[in-house]
């Protein structure tokens, strides 16, 4: 089952983060081949980390609560919420094998929190793929109800990232700017 694991940083969390770094790689590293994608959120001078993105295959809901609540900024206190939610892997690929790479242009996570009307949106991928780094829906933990659509994504901007999904079926659509994550090679 795969999981979308959305962290974000508290105000005022950045030296603990920096003094943590390690330990979250560290942490990280135990779920590598479990991991489909991975990477900080940030603010808008594109350096300042605000949060921190996971999309990872994992056995049930209780271990992707483990993995959520077990990492070590969320233990400090580096993270002021959490969203966690099944996702379905639309793409059937990994970060790592977007043909785009890791660093060529913008890239967002786009998420779409659905209105609760229990109408379905955005299921089916969209005709540009090649821009997708990482798509599909959000979903209750039985994976029966959708509950909105999560995008990783290379746009020229954040207005045509959120273009992505359909503005009426979603209550909100948030973009982030995000870069792929992990240890430097």
């Amino acid at each position: 089952m795969d999981f979308l694991c959305y962290h974000r940083d508290r105000p005022g969390s950045m030296t603990l983060r920096d003094e943590l770094l390690e330990e979250h790689w560290s942490y990280m590293d135990r779920y590598a081949k479990e991991m489909i994608a991975r990477g900080p959120t940030l603010a808008d001078d594109g350096d300042t980390p605000t949060g921190s993105v996971h999309i990872v295959d994992l056995p049930d809901p209780a271990a992707a609560r483990a993995f959520a609540f077990d990492e070590p900024n969320y233990q400090a206190g580096v993270y002021r919420d959490v969203l966690l939610r099944r996702w379905r892997n639309m793409l059937g690929r990994t970060m790592w094998d977007f043909p785009g790479g890791p660093t060529d242009g913008n890239r967002y996570l786009v998420l779409g929190l659905g209105l609760g009307t229990g109408q379905v949106a955005d299921l089916a991928v969209p005709p540009d793929r090649n821009e997708l780094i990482a798509y599909g829906p959000l979903l209750s933990d039985d994976g029966d109800t959708w509950l909105g659509t999560a995008a990783l994504l290379r746009a020229p901007d954040p207005d045509t990232a959120r273009a992505i999904l359909a503005p009426d079926r979603y209550v909100g659509i948030e973009v982030h700017n995000w870069q792929f994550g992990g240890r430097s090679s």
